[in-house]
């Protein structure tokens, strides 16, 4: 039973401090964003908007919408271009698909990475995940919300929705930003990382 009983109290207790090393990541990550985004040289925000700009809107922080996501990645597929809300049309290829379960459904979302971008120093591993969800339209912008990944040699990738940003064509509209692609659609809602910026 003493056995049993510290085995239990181990794993509980690993449980809680991954939680709290993976929050803590998260929430690291949610500061260096709102230190960007007040930065005039960094932000996309408008001239206006600094005169009362006092941090971004986001949801508490959740452990729940840190998830391990199996990693299929795609074979042989072929470039497309991406559509965005201005003319822009850039070249990505679709990564993988990740594939996880969120309040009892099962979620994919596919992975890209930009042609380009991938071809820049530091920039190699980039990937892009777009996304929208039940939440769209209404307490996050209409145009879904991205994610930023680094390439992984596994066959899992951990997907942290806390770390879920807005275009910056939803701050300004002098931005050409990518559409979320209708296949990257959830059917739950991701309440995590920021909200829409203006009610």
């Amino acid at each position: 039973m003493r056995l049993l009983s510290f085995f239990l109290l181990f794993v509980s207790w690993f449980g809680i401090a991954q939680d709290k090393f993976d929050t803590a990541a998260s929430s690291a990550y949610q500061k260096q964003l709102d230190k960007e985004y007040a930065d005039p040289k960094e932000s996309p925000l408008m001239e206006q908007d600094f005169k009362t700009f006092k941090g971004l809107d986001f949801y508490p922080i959740d452990a729940k919408y840190i998830v391990q996501a199996k990693l299929v990645k795609s074979q042989s597929e072929k470039p497309f271009e991406m559509k965005t809300t201005g003319t822009r049309r850039p070249m990505y290829v679709k990564y993988g698909e990740a594939r996880f379960i969120l309040d009892g459904k099962s979620c994919k979302l596919n992975i890209y990475r930009n042609i380009e971008l991938s071809k820049k120093e530091g920039y190699h591993d980039y990937l892009f995940l777009p996304f929208s969800d039940l939440t769209s339209g209404k307490e996050t912008y209409i145009g879904g919300r991205y994610i930023e990944l680094r390439e992984t040699k596994g066959e899992t990738v951990t997907i942290d929705f806390n770390r879920a940003f807005n275009p910056y064509c939803a701050y300004n509209h002098n931005y050409s930003c990518p559409i979320v692609p209708l296949e990257n659609d959830l059917a739950v809602e991701i309440k995590a990382g920021v909200k829409k910026f203006h009610d």
